[in-house]
This record gives structure tokens, sequence and C-alpha cells, in this order.
């Protein structure tokens, strides 16, 4: 089957812009599943929940809803990060759209990045895989931030994900290092769709640091994107081959596990 991210540059608060990129790309891409970036809706630095609350959208809202029509038209799995309204709160989210609408979830992100507390609720959902028997897919998604705490993609792997993908605005410079960690640690399938650009709010910039990658099971870069381009990465991935997780006769990076003895 074949993975894809989209990298891209959404436009801060320019929301219908971003969404015809978006729709466009998940109309075309020929992929069996597609991720986009966090929050590519809205854009990323919003200072309060006042500024973002005009932006948000309810996971079962008319914008959501196109994209999960969207999934089913075309039989393919669509990621995207969005900001997700649930009454008086908002959550930096990502929401998981099937062919299937009955497997459609929405996760929360856990664990909130620089300002982001200004603006969203710690994450509720937890960590969960989806199986997908069409494609024999286990999938789980974490978001950016994230990638920082071992235990998120563990945690995924341990619940039986054969990819997991990661909505991410990354900033620091270091990830690209760390991903491939996560990948041979679990060994699991690995897609981060990263974005591009720069958003400056009064005398503070960040840059998006682009590199969105694919990551094999065994830490190998499967196809990636440069740190300023939009660009379109897709990978061909064989999810069964991410559970035997033994390397040789004697070893199994699940079955090896010590758990009573750790300190989490």
């Amino acid at each position: 089957m074949k993975a894809a991210c989209v990298q891209f540059k959404p436009e801060f608060k320019k929301k219908a812009e971003n969404i015809e990129k978006v729709r466009a790309a998940a109309e075309s891409v020929d992929a069996d599943v597609v991720v986009f970036p966090e929050l590519c809706f809205t854009g990323y630095f919003f200072q309060s929940k006042e500024e973002l609350a005009e932006y948000a959208d309810e996971f079962d809202g008319e914008t959501i809803s196109n994209f999960k029509e969207i999934a089913q038209k075309r039989d393919k799995i669509i990621v995207l990060g969005f900001a997700e309204k649930e009454g008086d709160k908002f959550y930096n989210s990502a929401a998981i759209l099937f062919p299937d609408e009955k497997k459609n979830r929405v996760y929360r992100k856990t664990h909130l990045f620089y300002k982001e507390k200004f603006c969203f609720e710690p994450g509720n959902t937890g960590y969960f895989t989806i199986k997908d028997e069409e494609r024999d897919l286990n999938l789980g998604v974490m978001i950016c931030y994230d990638w920082r705490f071992p235990e998120a993609a563990r945690t995924l792997a341990l619940k039986g994900a054969d990819l997991i993908v990661c909505p991410s605005n990354l900033v620091t410079p270091i990830w690209d290092k760390v991903m491939p960690a996560r990948a041979v640690e679990n060994k699991v399938y690995l897609a981060v769709a990263n974005r591009i650009g720069r958003e400056r709010v009064g005398d503070e910039e960040l840059f998006f640091n682009g590199g969105s990658t694919i990551y094999g099971y065994n830490g190998e870069r499967l196809a990636k994107a440069g740190i300023d381009e939009e660009k379109i990465i897709i990978a061909e991935i064989n999810p069964s081959r991410a559970r035997k997780k033994s390397f040789n006769d004697f070893n199994d990076i699940f079955k090896d596990r010590r758990p009573e003895l750790y300190e989490l």
C-alpha cells in the first residue's frame, strides 16, 4: 500500500484558502493513507482561546464532514490536523477519516507545546489504534510534540500500530534525529507530515522546518521532502512486516521487555 505526506505552507488565519489546498490534495493524491500537517486549516501561532475561537471546527461540523465525504468517495484514509471545538473547549486535534465512516475518530494532542497552552486543553482521548481490514493496516496517530515522549509511540506500538502518522508543525532542529529511533525501537512505519513557512506575532517569529519524512520500520528514510518546499511524498509500505518484533532467533523487542523493572 502507499502512504503519503502533504507538506505545504498554511497561511495564518486564511482558512478558506488553506482548506482549498488541503481539499485539492486530498482529492488527487494517489495513496491509501494521506497525512496533512498539524492545524493545517488555520495556521499555528494563536495567542489565546478568544483569538482561536472563530477558526475552530467541530468534528461533526461542515468542514470535517466534507473531508469525510472525500475519504469515502476516493476510498482512502485521510489524517489532518485541525483546531477542534467541543462546547467551550478547544483541542489541537487530528481527524482520522476512513472510507468506512464507522471507523472515523479524532485524536486530541496529549502534550501541548509552548504557547499552545494558552489556547488548547490537554488532549483527553489517549492513544489508540484503528484497524482497517481492507488494507490490513493498524493505524496509530500522534501529533508533533508527542514525538518527544517515547511513551507515545511505544503505547501505539503495544496497541498494535503498524504505521504511526504524525501531523506536525515542527520548529525544533532535532526531531529528525529522533524520529528514526521511534521507528526502530518499536519496529513500525512512521510518517511525519510537517509544514513549511514562517509565522510572526509581534516581535516573535516561528520557522517551520519542513523535511516531512516517511520512515521504514528499521528507521530508513523511504521518502523525504526539503525544508522549504511544498511537496507531496509517497512511499510503498507493507504493514504486515512491522508485526514481527524479533530481529534474530533469540530476541524480540516486545517479548524481551521487563516492565516490572521500569520506573515510568
